[in-house]
């Protein structure tokens, strides 16, 4: 049960943010500098970028060092769910990914 919330949050974790991010491309253009300058507007935006960032990073060390100790590599699409969509749908998902394996091995 647990890992099909994991699915959910990935899925809402991919949608919702990818929502707002094509807006922001339909009022302003596929413009990533410009995208990346919004981030940075103000002191409070820029704390979540790096908060966000270093989440990433953090989640990125875990899921290389996970999938090798465990031979299991499917964790590794995370990563790019992480860096291309954001920590909102890399970290359910790798979470269900896991959850998943450790199912199949019980």
């Amino acid at each position: 049960m647990l890992r099909w919330v994991y699915l959910a949050l990935a899925i809402w974790g991919a949608v919702h943010p990818m929502a707002w991010f094509v807006r922001w491309f339909r009022d302003n253009g596929v413009d990533l500098g410009g995208m990346v300058d919004a981030w940075h507007a103000n002191a409070a935006t820029s704390g979540l970028v790096w908060d966000l960032t270093i989440a990433a990073i953090a989640l990125t060390v875990f899921v290389i060092a996970d999938c090798a100790a465990r031979r299991a590599w499917i964790g590794l699409i995370a990563i790019p769910a992480t860096f291309g969509i954001g920590v909102s749908c890399g970290l359910p998902l790798f979470l269900f990914l896991r959850s998943f394996r450790t199912a199949d091995r019980s």
